[in-house]
């Protein structure tokens, strides 16, 4: 059990860090100080208070990253109610269903969001409130809360008769073991989960960002993921808010172009962001580069390659804003040939290690110290880690982790919960990989999409397919089992095809040849036996993971 609580934490931070900008807006240009930041947050609780949200009570969250979205997370779990906040990339009625699911009492929404959506299939909601201008949108016929929301600013003057200041922040005592948050997985098996989170799950999080320096007191952050989900939940927000930093929100992943000209305005000191981000600005910025003729040619000239690596490495690094420590990578693998690439410049990046279920960290290295394909080590004090396997540090065995980050399980999934989470603390993952000595991971690839050769060789179609993504006129890919056969499902690149004046007549005679270019990269039992074309994108998770049941 941890000595900390996150709760008195944000206590202690939003007193402390009083007059410093907490939050802006990179759209609209609104800004809130650590103080403005508190003063809503009280609002809000004295909101709940009045329209009787007891402790425990459920509350959903839907809408992009903004300060109102930000206030009403903290509010909700600083007073004491559990937090549900939903990835506004799910579809309508799958947030219908979780809504109802967590048993949810009031709704925050972003009025677009909102128009998707039916109240009256809404059980348990009591009313709906507009994360846009904080008016209330619907209530039930038998609610005063329409009432409440009208009289609040008198209310709170009431409250507060002498203005509210950093000696008014006082949160209840909430134990560390209390659910605080539950989180639905976006999985690709077709059924989402509600992941059960703890105080101490979510300041296991925090305390390794406070203790490994992430973030510190008046330090910048540019957030672009998604905060309903829990990467970055942990590491844009709830870590920054805990030490001091301020958060610049974009409100979602933006274009390459977007994010390089917000980076080059905020000069963010650290980056937190999913491998696609660096796949795209490789592929759009790099590429193109170090694919022209002469510096193709200079690329194979030691020493002269040093100096244009050193040239790429600081072109990168300025796209980022030119002041950051490190950049750290997850949520989703990391492409193969790009993590190489910055690897050799020597790009200050690392690769991370997590899940919802762990809210999410399990391991993580400073950049300095990053081994090439890994993804860091398991962290100390927090969380411990074991692979299920006859020799651990070689071959792959399921990755199995204990510890403060581990979630309490499923909500209303005694089941599902019982399947990984073990009653001696383990959590079964799922993931396959390898751990050295010192703790450092080595992930393989899903268990559940793991396959068997002919010759007992474990096959992961996740490497194959990093192999077959850096391929020409190849968008994305499934590597699938046919008759025992290795069978690639390839979405094309319509883009480069229509660039190079390639039509689609040419598809197959191109295909075969990607095929045989890769069959060369491969192991022998890892070589496919055709590709097969897929004339649409394959269908997605919120978190942009291919639904692979869909597929097999």
């Amino acid at each position: 059990m941890l000595k900390e609580n996150i709760i008195k934490i944000y206590e202690q931070s939003f007193k402390d860090n009083w007059e410093l900008p907490a939050l802006s807006d990179y759209n609209t240009k609104l800004t809130l100080s650590y103080g403005d930041f508190a003063q809503e947050v009280a609002k809000i609780h004295l909101f709940f208070r009045e329209t009787g949200i007891a402790k425990g009570d459920k509350i959903a969250l839907i809408g992009k990253n903004t300060p109102q979205w930000v206030v009403t997370f903290i509010a909700t779990i600083t007073y004491g109610a559990v937090i549900v906040p939903i990835l506004q990339e799910f579809n309508p009625n799958d947030a219908q269903h979780i809504i109802n699911h967590s048993e949810a009492k009031l709704l925050f929404v972003s009025n677009s969001i909102w128009d998707m959506l039916d109240f009256d299939g809404l059980k348990h909601i009591r009313a709906v409130i507009s994360l846009d201008d904080k008016c209330l949108i619907v209530q039930k016929d038998d609610e005063n809360i329409a009432q409440v929301t009208s009289d609040l600013p008198v209310l709170f003057a009431k409250e507060y008769p002498h203005g509210f200041s950093a000696t008014d922040i006082i949160y209840p005592e909430i134990g560390g073991d209390e659910l605080i948050e539950i989180n639905y997985t976006s999985g690709t098996t077709g059924f989402s989960k509600g992941v059960m989170l703890t105080g101490n799950n979510l300041c296991g999080n925090v305390l390794y960002g406070i203790n490994s320096q992430l973030h510190r007191r008046g330090t910048k952050c540019v957030s672009f993921l998604p905060l309903a989900h829990a990467y970055g939940c942990a590491f844009d927000m709830l870590t920054p808010l805990a030490v001091g930093s301020h958060i610049t929100l974009l409100g979602r992943i933006p274009s390459p172009k977007v994010l390089v000209k917000a980076m080059g305005e905020i000069k963010p000191d650290l980056v937190i962001t999913v491998p696609l981000v660096l796949e795209k600005i490789y592929s759009k910025m790099i590429v193109p580069m170090i694919s022209k003729g002469m510096l193709r040619w200079a690329l194979a000239v030691p020493y002269l390659d040093r100096r244009i690596y050193d040239q790429i490495r600081r072109r990168l690094i300025d796209a980022f804003g030119g002041n950051f420590e490190e950049i750290i990578v997850g949520g989703a693998p990391f492409n193969a040939e790009v993590e190489e690439f910055l690897y050799k410049i020597k790009f200050p990046f690392t690769v991370g290690y997590g899940m919802t279920e762990c809210a999410p960290l399990v391991s993580h290295t400073p950049w300095r110290e990053f081994v090439l394909h890994s993804s860091g080590r398991v962290l100390p004090g927090i969380m411990e880690c074991k692979i299920i396997s006859d020799d651990p540090e070689n071959i792959p065995g399921e990755i199995c982790v204990r510890g403060e980050n581990v979630m309490k399980g499923y909500f209303h999934n005694y089941e599902a919960t019982d399947k990984v989470l073990h009653e001696d603390g383990w959590l079964h993952t799922g993931d396959m990989g390898t751990m050295s000595a010192d703790g450092t991971l080595f992930i393989k690839g899903r268990l559940k999409t793991m396959l068997l050769s002919a010759n007992g060789q474990n096959i992961y179609p996740e490497e194959i397919e990093s192999k077959l993504n850096n391929m020409l006129y190849v968008n994305e890919s499934l590597v699938v089992e046919r008759e025992k056969r290795l069978v690639a499902l390839v979405y094309p690149d319509f883009d480069a095809m229509d660039q190079l004046g390639i039509t689609q007549d040419q598809l197959p005679e191109l295909m075969e040849k990607v095929k045989n270019e890769l069959n060369t990269l491969v192991a022998p039992y890892e070589r496919i036996s055709a590709i097969e074309i897929i004339a649409n994108e394959f269908e997605k998770t919120p978190k942009r993971s291919i639904k692979r049941f869909l597929y097999k």
